[in-house]
């Protein structure tokens, strides 16, 4: 009985946390400024949002298969996640977006 109520606020606690990490990356995106700080907020949230989210439905749904299909979507989301964010950064700067930079260039001492 105590064993599932641990089991029950574990998996609660993880999906609050993934939840939590999916709507600070989706404001992250409405909010930042430009594309590129949009792009990592995107994705590096994303990533451990549904990552965190799938975790607590996996201890949720016991030893299952369901259990099964949801750990090969996590290893799908890990793999593919950071993939298409590489693709869609190499795409902008291939069509000349290029990153603000805050610093100035360095300057010779001669």
């Amino acid at each position: 009985m105590a064993l599932d109520m641990f089991y029950d606020i574990l998996s609660w606690c993880l999906i609050g946390l993934g939840c939590f990490f999916v709507l600070i990356g989706a404001l992250g995106v409405l909010k930042l400024p430009e594309f590129w700080s949009r792009l990592h907020a995107a994705s590096v949230v994303e990533s451990a949002g549904m990552i965190l989210l799938i975790s607590g439905l996996c201890i949720q749904s016991g030893l299952s298969l369901i259990t099964v299909k949801l750990i090969l979507l996590i290893v799908f989301l890990f793999l593919t996640g950071p993939t298409a964010t590489h693709a869609v950064a190499s795409a902008a700067l291939v069509s000349g977006m290029k990153p603000k930079s805050d610093l100035k260039e360095p300057q010779d001492s001669l």
